[in-house]
């Protein structure tokens, strides 16, 4: 199994336990703002098991009907997440609507505050390895459940600070009205999922200091050759995708070109996994003087 698989099964894990949590604190106290994060904690598991069978599927090789992998679905997983938590927000504002026209005071809220206090540490120790450990694999369906997690730590302080200060000073209307600021914080995480989803989608290419990075290589390990232009990006999940054209010498031997191509390649997937690079090699007078100088 490998350590993104490992990650996106941990994911399931702790989404269940963390929900059952929360609905005991809810359960507890009879809290409209607490059913709301235990609400939240429900999508967290449907979106901890979509993330894992995304994590599955982006790990098959390439096969006759995906040439280019299928490193795709994480974005399609990632976009699912983004419509579920939008829904999870439209249900915990119907509950605070309907709780905010009839507050009802709470039952054992402190007992309710700290199993709460509990499954909120759980998830914000998760969150962080979500994030650290999902860049490093490069896995947007495991980044995106990360940052999502990470909305309902946040969420889940503000719920505990709020139901307190209702316990307090008896305003009981205070607990539907946390509820809503809950679904404005969800309904924002939500937005972050989908437009960074959307942008793998649509084959954004890779980030401006990736790019340099990548025409430093080309220069510095393109010796032969004349120049490189038309250089173009794309990432899909994890994979990155890279392609140009190198100008050599209309008299250089194809065994020649070959060579520096090879050695280009070697450079660019150096330290890297699924990096994937195309390069079409023309003559001289192809050259537009405007791409990458060989150094």
């Amino acid at each position: 199994m490998t350590r993104t698989l490992k990650l996106a099964v941990g994911s399931v894990i702790v989404g269940v336990a963390v929900l059952g949590l929360k609905y005991l604190a809810y359960r507890l106290t009879g809290s409209v703002a607490l059913y709301s994060d235990a609400l939240e904690s429900t999508v967290n598991v449907a979106t901890a098991i979509a993330a894992l069978l995304a994590v599955r599927v982006a790990a098959r090789p390439a096969d006759a009907g995906h040439p280019f992998g299928h490193y795709k679905i994480e974005y399609f997983s990632a976009v699912a997440e983004g419509v579920m938590i939008v829904l999870a927000a439209i249900l915990i504002a119907r509950a605070a609507f309907f709780a905010l026209l009839d507050p009802k005071p709470m039952q054992a809220p402190f007992e309710g505050l700290l199993v709460n206090g509990v499954a909120g540490l759980i998830n914000a120790l998760w969150c962080w390895v979500l994030i650290v450990q999902g860049r490093k694999a490069r896995s947007p369906a495991l980044v995106a459940d990360g940052w999502h997690l990470l909305s309902d730590v946040l969420s889940s302080a503000a719920v505990i600070v709020g139901v307190t200060l209702a316990v307090v000073t008896g305003w009981t209307a205070l607990d539907p009205m946390l509820a809503i600021l809950v679904a404005l914080n969800i309904l924002w995480s939500g937005w972050r999922v989908l437009r960074g989803s959307l942008g793998g989608l649509m084959d954004e290419a890779v980030p401006g200091a990736t790019l340099a990075r990548i025409r430093e290589v080309i220069s510095a390990h393109g010796e032969g050759a004349l120049e490189a232009h038309d250089v173009r990006t794309r990432h899909a999940g994890r994979a990155t995708f890279i392609e140009f054209h190198l100008v050599v010498p209309g008299r250089m031997s194809v065994s020649e070109a070959h060579d520096i191509c090879d050695r280009i390649e070697n450079a660019l997937q150096a330290g890297q996994s699924d990096v994937f690079v195309t390069i079409h090699v023309e003559p001289e007078d192809k050259a537009k003087h405007t791409g990458i100088v060989v150094l």
